[in-house]
């Protein structure tokens, strides 16, 4: 495997409130995850970085040798530890209220790839040389467009369009939508709405397949988004997945 992510605060934001990782156990088992937190007086930092430690931490203490079953179960019960840290850290910081925070994560062993999210960050694969979104976005647009209200073309500029239905720290009790991936695939890319909103699907893609090393195709799809004017905080984790297994 090759991995490598990168955060970048963009071109308007003062601060970056998205958090990222990727890890390995001692099984050799991988978690990619990516955070993009939100709330004022920098409380959607506080949101993805409880997030993200807490999953980390989880994933190399606890998580070993599972079966896919077992590791959904695992994943559901991490989030629920997660969003009740949230909560209780703004019931003692009063001042956070309203904080919260998108996650998009995939686990990846041998026997099994599974990708989850909640809110609009978003988890791709690349297989047969085409890049194709797995997770589904958490937004009122979406929701609009699966009952029919909006058109494709509409939802695109909707003013509406950043309006999460579902995030940690905002929902109680919380749920998590996963998926079983295809094991034929060459590549995961996980990312925050800073990139998806910003850069086409056959943007991104043209730049996955090229011949660059995997840390120039992080950097480059970031500085794509900031040339397009990087309104937002830009969060990517990426694997290739080698022939090799190693």
């Amino acid at each position: 495997m090759k991995t490598f992510y990168l955060t970048d605060a963009g071109k308007v934001r003062s601060h970056n409130e998205d958090s990222v990782i990727i890890t390995k156990n001692q099984d050799g088992d991988y978690l990619m995850a990516v955070a993009d937190g939100m709330g004022g007086h920098s409380a959607g930092e506080v949101a993805s970085s409880i997030t993200i430690s807490h999953i980390s931490k989880s994933f190399n203490e606890s998580f070993s040798k599972m079966e896919k079953a077992k590791a959904v179960d695992w994943l559901r019960k991490i989030v629920t530890e997660i969003n009740e840290l949230i909560f209780s850290y703004v019931d003692g910081h009063p001042e956070s209220k309203g904080m919260g925070t998108t996650l998009v994560v995939a686990i990846v062993t041998k026997e099994y790839i599974l990708i989850g999210n909640i809110g609009d960050s978003s988890g791709f694969v690349v297989k047969n040389d085409k890049l194709h979104k797995v997770t589904y976005d958490h937004t009122l647009v979406n929701l609009l467009l699966k009952a029919g209200e909006l058109t494709e073309e509409e939802a695109k500029d909707h003013p509406k369009k950043n309006v999460l239905m579902k995030a940690l720290g905002a929902n109680n009790p919380i749920d998590i939508d996963i998926f079983d991936c295809d094991m034929d695939i060459s590549s995961i890319l996980l990312c925050s709405d800073g990139l998806t909103s910003l850069l086409e699907r056959e943007q991104i893609e043209k730049v996955l397949l090229s011949d660059l090393e995997i840390e120039d195709k992080v950097i480059k799809l970031i500085r794509k988004s900031n040339n397009r004017g990087g309104m937002d905080n830009i969060s990517i984790a990426y694997m290739e997945l080698t022939e090799s297994g190693d």
